[in-house]
């Protein structure tokens, strides 16, 4: 099976390459591996205490809160309260520059640390109702979260009035030796009197590329005037769930008012505005398929009938009431009647921070996991692979521990804790419980800045042995001391690639090739294996997956 590529709307697809042509046999050199894999420290050892008290105060700086919470890993007193102090005066200096989601990253920080330990940190300065205010700031005047009642649209026809078009000039282009202006067009809706719009990141990606050469300009058209662009300006955007937010001076008649998509469900009729193919104020009907469907590295997306074409990207989807439920973003326009679109929770819990401008980062721990099931019940977020040298291992997280809580809510799936995460920026310290070996243990959780290539990133810190358990599904022990490459499987995750290839527990293979696609960000493996479940055939066959994947965390 071949991955279906939504790479032209920067959407990282999850459908694995499970089995490609087998390619020509490569050169039969070594695979690079790290020269060392980072070890979880011994804070028995006055050595490894002293050096880690060090690289502290190093990181104390530039990076005060994992400085805090590699120090109340140590449990030692004077270094956490030499932390604490100096993001307290980060706390102070981000509030008197108005940054409030700063603020409240250090803040909520301290907050879980104080939880963790209430005996060492106490501080009247937390408890001043200060972290309140900052919250109270960071979402006042945000687009789209209040209901503007004068605005709202009491027709399908005021709807399609509230929707854009959205007009990204990117220059020329040179085909066949002549030259096109090179025009990318997409759709966009009014969540606010002041001109905010929602689109996809896709739609005005290359207005925000810094690899770009040469400069975009992003206009708006509306479906009264389409002869007139009025010029936009791209406030905040994330690449990973393809979302966008602009500005136009210009306020609209009408606005659409965000819903609560978790109240759809299979089969409820819904409706897509946009501009299909250029035709703009284009609404097409139809029903919701399903509501979880993955196709982007974080969350689940829905699935609709409606009909949507190239230029409905970054439309609404709105139900019966006249709310967006949803932000159509994707089409297989070989399939008629499959398309998708992004669930508006999403959006609501990333406007504070798209309106504070700049691109949107996302959070991981450095592990990777699925949500475990029993009886068709979800019990929580199952770990299967730990990085070396990552904020979960660092943390303590070990394979097969559950973790059933973060930030004092519930984690049943592995869609609630990335859920979750979306409210926080990199670099926050929250409370977590986990089950480890069946009994309950708080844990403090460091949210890393989760990088564009998890794999490659999980690639180069690990040996191939245990770097193949979230690549591929598979955990290898070295067979022979001659050679380098031989392998034997000492078990495979249900579902994986390995485990749609028919590998199994104590097949043998060699690897033969590792090469990372950087244009299609994808990475292969030439491997030579005898399958047991294939009659001990020896064959060499290449595998393929993403360097994304929704199971990252």
């Amino acid at each position: 099976m071949k991955v279906v590529s939504f790479t032209r709307h920067n959407l990282y697809t999850q459908f694995f390459i499970c089995v490609l042509a087998c390619f020509a046999l490569f050169s039969c050199k070594s695979i690079a591996q790290p020269q060392s894999v980072t070890q979880p420290l011994d804070y028995t050892d006055q050595d490894v205490i002293e050096n880690e008290i060090k690289t502290i105060r190093e990181l104390q700086e530039k990076e005060s809160t994992r400085a805090l919470f590699r120090a109340c890993l140590l449990e030692d007193d004077a270094i956490i309260n030499e932390c604490v102090d100096i993001v307290l005066e980060q706390v102070h200096k981000a509030r008197e520059e108005n940054n409030f989601a700063e603020a409240i990253r250090l803040y909520k920080s301290l907050f879980s640390v104080e939880e963790a330990f209430p005996q060492k940190i106490k501080s009247e300065f937390l408890h001043d109702n200060q972290y309140e205010k900052c919250v109270e700031e960071l979402y006042k005047d945000v687009p789209g979260l209040t209901v503007d009642k004068e605005k709202l649209p009491s027709s399908i026809s005021d709807c399609i009035n509230a929707t854009v078009t959205v007009w990204v000039d990117q220059g020329y282009k040179v085909e066949n030796g002549s030259g096109y202006a090179d025009i990318v067009i997409g759709s966009g809706f009014f969540i606010d009197r002041r001109g905010y719009i929602v689109t996809n990141h896709h739609v005005i990606a290359e207005v925000v590329n810094p690899k770009r050469k040469t400069n975009c300009k992003v206009y708006i058209k509306l479906p009264a005037d389409m002869e007139k662009k009025i010029p936009a300006k791209v406030i905040g955007w994330d690449s990973v769930l393809d979302l966008a937010l602009l500005k136009v001076e210009y306020e609209p008649d009408f606005v659409l008012a965000l819903g609560s998509s978790s109240d759809l469900e299979v089969g409820d009729s819904i409706s897509a505005i946009g501009t299909p193919l250029g035709l703009e104020g284009t609404i097409t009907s139809g029903i919701i398929s399903s509501t979880s469907r993955t196709l982007m590295t974080i969350g689940k997306v829905f699935q609709i009938d409606a009909a949507v074409n190239s230029g409905n990207s970054g439309g609404p989807l709105i139900d019966s009431n006249k709310t967006v439920q949803a932000i159509v973003f994707a089409g297989m326009l070989q399939f008629q009647g499959l398309n998708f679109a992004i669930p508006v929770e999403y959006l609501k819990q990333e406007l504070p921070l798209l309106y504070r401008g700049e691109e949107l980062q996302h959070c991981w721990l450095g592990a990777y996991g699925h949500t475990k099931r029993i009886r068709n019940n979800s019990e929580g977020l199952e770990v299967q692979y730990v990085m070396p040298g990552g904020s979960a291992s660092y943390t303590g997280l070990e394979i097969e521990d559950l973790l059933i809580s973060a930030d004092g809510k519930n984690i049943s799936t592995l869609e609630d804790f990335q859920i979750l995460c979306m409210k926080y920026e990199p670099g926050t310290i929250i409370n977590g419980t986990i089950l480890h070996y069946g009994q309950k243990k708080d844990v403090l959780l460091y949210l890393d800045k989760r990088p564009e290539a998890p794999l490659k990133l999980i690639f180069e810190s690990d040996f191939v042995d245990d770097s193949f358990i979230p690549i591929f599904g598979i955990k290898m022990v070295r067979s022979s001391t001659i050679n380098k490459k031989s392998y034997r499987i000492e078990y495979v995750l249900e579902g994986s690639v390995a485990d749609q290839n028919s590998f199994s527990e104590n097949d043998n293979l060699e690897l033969l090739d590792v090469q990372f696609d950087d244009v299609n960000n994808v990475f292969y493996a030439v491997i030579q294996i005898e399958r047991r479940k294939k009659g001990l055939l020896k064959i060499q066959i290449g595998l393929g997956t993403s360097y994304d994947n929704p199971n990252y965390f």
